[in-house]
């Protein structure tokens, strides 16, 4: 590990300071991915800003809605009676996605800003872009199961991790930020992250010293929610397909429904022409192929991708079945 600065502000405007006047710098709470990746040297951050000690930890109701601090950490999140009542999609995406011991460690925004899992990127003697921009893509023509077949591009088809921000995309959940000038704003997830485009290194809106404050969660938008995660092995993995709904059932129609989906994104996946075909109609198997067909109308496939295209009917078609019964 290279070493670097270590600060703890006193608030969270001295830590978008500090952060924003120190270019090559990284805040860090549960540290459970950064500290990984400096430990590979794929992050060499010169500045490390410590703040899990801003008062950044609590659940607050919000009208509705629940403010969730940056730092609660995951346990928490999916342990909370509010969350498991009214979002029980979240607590089910949170539970499924790492172990006891990694749940209590790792936060909110620690969550949503996970470094992605391919093994190039994580591999410092191979060619990446996101890591090294310019430098190629090693994942083209390499080994290519855990990788993206949504918002990919010729730069970059690495995969968006994470369970939670699946779970939170379908929730329309918003992320609230405080920038260096101590004005706040907030983004809902599809303006927060980006596709890589011919950026892949640039993985998010955030400018130099924001700093994640909060998520914001609106009241839940439907009654019936579902998570459902295909990995691997029964134990703690990432996501070959996951696909969560929030829906709402009006006299045996779908009244409304909210789809996003993991294992197949450079982001947490929603499309929403596939939650306006739901909407107003009868639930049938011919109308969950019919979604299917639709999400996957414009996948980009790789050798050892296509696997994921009958996958993620699948999976959708038994979320769908499972959510309108």
């Amino acid at each position: 590990m290279m070493p670097f600065d270590y600060h703890r502000p006193d608030s969270a405007a001295a830590a978008c300071e500090r952060g924003h006047g120190a270019p090559n710098s990284a805040f860090i709470a549960g540290g459970t991915n950064l500290l990984d990746l400096m430990k590979l040297g794929v992050m060499t951050p010169e500045t490390v800003i410590d703040v899990s000690r801003l008062g950044l930890d609590g659940i607050e109701e919000q009208g509705e809605g629940l403010s969730i601090g940056a730092t609660v950490p995951n346990a928490d999140l999916a342990d909370d009676p509010r969350v498991r009542a009214r979002w029980p999609l979240l607590s089910r995406a949170l539970l499924s996605g790492a172990s006891g011991q990694l749940r209590n460690m790792a936060t909110t925004a620690g969550n949503l800003l996970q470094r992605t899992r391919c093994p190039y990127f994580q591999d410092t003697d191979t060619p990446c872009n996101k890591r090294e921009p310019g430098s190629g893509c090693s994942a083209l023509g390499g080994e290519m199961r855990n990788h993206a077949i949504f918002g990919t591009s010729e730069h970059c088809v690495a995969l968006h991790p994470s369970d939670m921000a699946v779970a939170m995309r379908a929730l329309d959940a918003e992320v609230e930020i405080c920038d260096p000038d101590g004005k706040t704003r907030c983004l809902d997830l599809d303006q927060f992250y980006r596709e890589p485009g011919d950026t892949p290194h640039i993985e998010t809106r955030l400018d130099p010293g924001d700093l994640v404050t909060a998520v914001r969660l609106p009241a839940p938008r439907g009654d019936r929610q579902v998570y459902r995660k295909v990995r691997d092995r029964a134990s703690y993995a990432f996501a070959l397909v996951s696909v969560a709904a929030v829906l709402r059932m009006q006299d045996g129609k779908i009244e409304s429904a909210a789809l996003a989906f993991g294992g197949v994104g450079t982001k947490p996946w929603r499309d929403l022409e596939v939650d306006l075909l739901l909407q107003g109609e009868r639930p049938s198997d011919a109308l969950f192929d019919k979604a299917g067909e639709t999400l996957t109308q414009g996948a980009e496939t790789h050798e050892g991708t296509a696997f994921k295209v009958p996958l993620v009917k699948r999976v959708l078609k038994a979320v769908l079945t499972e959510a309108t019964q």
